[in-house]
């Protein structure tokens, strides 16, 4: 199992991923937006989605989980 982490604070712009998807490394699953910034958040193992932990427009601390990947 694999978490996908915020890298920074900010808030969850796009969720990219639902369950069920299939991801690659380096996949983009999330993209935060921080001062006026679109930080695009990706997976660092492939699998699929178990559970997405963020919903669009969310606030998020650095080190929150956003997506479990299996």
């Amino acid at each position: 199992m694999s978490k996908v982490t915020a890298s920074m604070a900010g808030n969850a712009w796009k969720v990219l991923v639902k369950p069920g998807d299939l991801v690659e490394a380096g996949q983009d699953v999330v993209i935060l937006e921080s001062m006026k910034m679109e930080i695009p958040i990706a997976a660092e193992n492939g699998g699929t989605v178990t559970e997405v932990k963020v919903n669009e427009g969310d606030f998020v601390n650095e080190g929150d989980v956003l997506v479990v990947i299996e």
